[in-house]
């Protein structure tokens, strides 16, 4: 018997991709797509891809079908996830959330980055954090809660969070970091990460041919960070847009401890591959090579190269993630895989388009 799912906020840039995901999914059967701007629109006359492959019409967030399904994924805005996400779980809906409002553990940090208080305490202090790789113990907790009849709630961690975080837990983790030292994180994203409505900076002739920072000492995705790496107060998060559809690459400064002063790139490889073992979707590179945003692009994968300056006393690891797969809708996937029982490679590419 397949298991029903439905996505909220399924016109966006997030909700299209897990709707093309879901599509195919060998296990999941996607039953309901809503959006309120495009509700009683056929969903391959808003993105004709679907022409031939899907017959389902978006209808409106308030669809009673989403209330019947075993999984819901929200794409949404934050604030609009503490609304929704309550009224899921009280159904006996398992929630998928792939915006900001369960990331946090602590809701004064909430409310200090985000400006709206928490309205959901209750369910954040259950919630499982959704980033399969370094939070395991938390999707196979969500997964045996799920079996015995409870839904759950999983806080989907965010595409900048997601490549800065693969590429710096295992050294951070292993003590490589000086102590009390700044972690310097630049990041560059594809104008998909902004989300589907256009403003100023987006625009095709403000994104075109432009690279610019952003969020500079302010963005949102600093505490995330900052709580996945139990660094607080030490990470300098600078963002940056690019003009690409897709594609996300972080480069993490990590200056390095006295204890790991001799470090090399060939032992860091090596400890990094330990590391992820049997991780199907994080690929760390030879020493010496550099990942790319089109060597990612289409896939859940996630690709690492390490680099070590020795005079710097300086760990230099770079991260590439599609933005919209690893870094929204394929973890929602590959979450929700772990939490209902399932191989989490399932439904989801290994293969970056290779052109």
């Amino acid at each position: 018997m397949s298991i029903k799912v439905g996505v909220v906020g399924a016109a966006g840039y997030a909700g299209i991709e897990l709707v093309r995901l879901l599509a195919q999914h060998p296990e999941f059967e996607l039953v309901a797509i809503t959006s309120n701007a495009d509700a009683g629109q056929a969903l391959s006359d808003v993105y004709p891809a679907f022409a031939g492959v899907s017959d389902l019409v978006f209808t409106a967030h308030d669809d009673p079908r989403l209330a019947s399904c075993d999984a819901v994924f929200l794409a949404v805005p934050h604030t609009a996830a503490l609304a929704a996400a309550p009224g899921l779980i009280e159904a006996g809906v398992s929630v998928f959330d792939l915006s900001a409002d369960f990331r946090l553990s602590d809701p004064a940090v909430y409310e200090e980055w985000y400006g709206t208080p928490h309205t959901a305490t209750d369910l954040l202090a259950r919630r499982a954090f959704g980033l399969p790789e370094l939070f395991g113990d938390d999707l196979a907790d969500a997964a045996a809660r799920r079996a015995a009849g409870e839904a759950v709630l999983v806080a989907c961690a965010g595409c900048y969070p997601t490549a800065t975080s693969l590429g710096a837990y295992p050294a951070v983790d292993a003590g490589w970091a000086a102590e009390g030292a700044a972690v310097v994180v630049d990041a560059v994203s594809g104008v998909t990460g902004a989300g589907k409505s256009a403003n100023a900076r987006t625009h095709f002739c403000s994104a075109d041919g432009n690279v610019e920072a952003y969020g500079v000492c302010r963005h949102r995705h600093t505490p995330e960070i900052e709580q996945i790496l139990g660094l607080p107060g030490r990470v300098v998060f600078t963002p940056h847009l690019a003009p690409l559809k897709r594609g996300l690459l972080s480069t993490v400064n990590i200056p390095l401890s006295d204890a790991a002063a001799g470090l090399t790139e060939e032992a860091a490889v090596a400890y990094y591959r330990d590391f992820y073992a049997g991780r199907p979707f994080v690929r760390v590179l030879d020493a010496g090579r550099m990942p790319k945003t089109a060597s990612v692009a289409g896939s859940n994968a996630c690709q690492i190269g390490l680099a070590v300056n020795p005079h710097a006393r300086m760990l230099v690891v770079t991260s590439a993630i599609d933005n919209l797969c690893k870094g929204a809708a394929g973890q929602a996937v590959q979450c929700a895989d772990i939490v209902f029982g399932l191989d989490e490679r399932c439904g989801l590419p290994l293969v970056a388009l290779p052109v």
